[in-house]
């Protein structure tokens, strides 16, 4: 850098497009951190917004850095920081609530109406820089053999094992993920973490598949290729599964969901629709008793998530399936977008030469 004061940012000026642009690097406040950046995942999102420019109804209007799944190691800390030290390596949660409001009184602070989080609009301040000032309590220390290309994985696993804890799924129980894109695979390692086993996992693509059977399914349905519903049915001897996951946001999968749970099993939404709309079988919701929850984002996991690759219950790193250079982060961002079908988690390597 010309400047040791700037830094590198990748700015989304207009829809599909990234310039790399010089931009001071931020001071931290007194209960903030500086960090510098090490890895950052491509999430859905970002490839949605870089790729149509809107999420639903919320429109990019001005410049934008997308990213919000980082880790680095701290280069500054605010003077209140005490818990946290210049070279620590982190991961960082990239939402920050209010602290004031029912829900984060609640410990529901995931639901905060005024939570600052990079990268979802109406932010417009990403993690596709080279540094962040961040709250230090919403940094995570990582142990010794956990690297910084895993902490880039916990934002993500955050959320599927979010899902796992809101559905109350047990030892013992059966559980269909539909869906075996990232989240739909951090569903499954977090179900696996928690001691259920026979997980069966419902896609088209089979390269996704082929990673669900990598990362512990017991069974393995490419949708395609027969009816869904009948195969879960026959795989669980006509009872139906405990708990279903749905992670696809498919319209599709959404009808199908409740007719592949038992009675009084439990049904968990994840996955957004493009509509935000889809039919569902409410006469079999009804008359199976089935339980319905919905899981978003995350709260209060991270050390959790962080405790469970750090002991190897969850391998993160079968999640990483592509990783660029900072320098490369268009044709990165382009090639998230355009191969799904074999792209887990894409991920960007800002400090590429550390």
């Amino acid at each position: 850098m010309g400047n040791s004061k700037e830094m590198k940012t990748a700015v989304m000026n207009r829809t599909g497009v990234f310039d790399i642009e010089m931009r001071p690097i931020p001071v931290p406040k007194d209960d903030q951190v500086l960090v510098k950046l090490d890895y950052v995942g491509i999430c859905g999102s970002d490839s949605h917004l870089f790729a149509h420019g809107h999420i639903g109804e919320n429109h990019v209007t001005e410049p934008m850095v997308l990213g919000h799944e980082p880790a680095g190691t701290i280069t500054a800390v605010g003077k209140n920081v005490i818990h946290l030290t210049v070279g620590d390596r982190v991961a960082v949660e990239p939402g920050v609530p209010c602290w004031k409001c029912e829900f984060c009184r609640q410990g529901k602070y995931n639901l905060c109406p005024d939570v600052y989080f990079y990268a979802s609009l109406p932010v417009t301040e990403g993690c596709f820089t080279e540094y962040v000032a961040h709250a230090a309590a919403f940094c995570h220390k990582l142990p010794d053999n956990v690297s910084t290309l895993e902490g880039s994985l916990i934002e993500p696993l955050a959320v599927g094992y979010h899902a796992v804890s809101q559905s109350g799924a047990h030892t013992g129980a059966s559980a269909v993920v539909l869906g075996a894109g990232c989240i739909g695979l951090t569903v499954l390692l977090s179900l696996i973490n928690a001691g259920i086993r026979n997980v069966t996992v419902v896609d088209i693509m089979p390269n996704r598949l082929e990673k669900a059977v990598e990362a512990g399914a017991a069974h393995i349905i490419n949708s395609s290729e027969c009816d869904a519903v009948a195969e879960v049915q026959r795989v669980t001897r006509g009872k139906g599964a405990d708990f279903v996951f749905e992670a696809a946001g498919n319209e599709t999968t959404l009808l199908q969901s409740a007719n592949m749970l038992c009675r009084g099993g439990t049904l968990t939404l994840i996955g957004y629709t493009s509509s935000g709309l889809a039919k569902m079988n409410i006469n079999r919701l009804i008359d199976y008793e089935i339980t319905l929850k919905t899981a978003f984002r995350y709260r209060s996991n991270y050390p959790s998530v962080i405790q469970a690759v750090s002991d190897g219950a969850i391998p993160a790193k079968k999640l990483a399936t592509d990783i660029f250079k900072f320098s490369e982060i268009q044709k990165g961002m382009e090639y998230a977008i355009h191969h799904k079908d074999t792209v887990i988690k894409a991920i960007i390597h800002i400090d590429s030469d550390a």
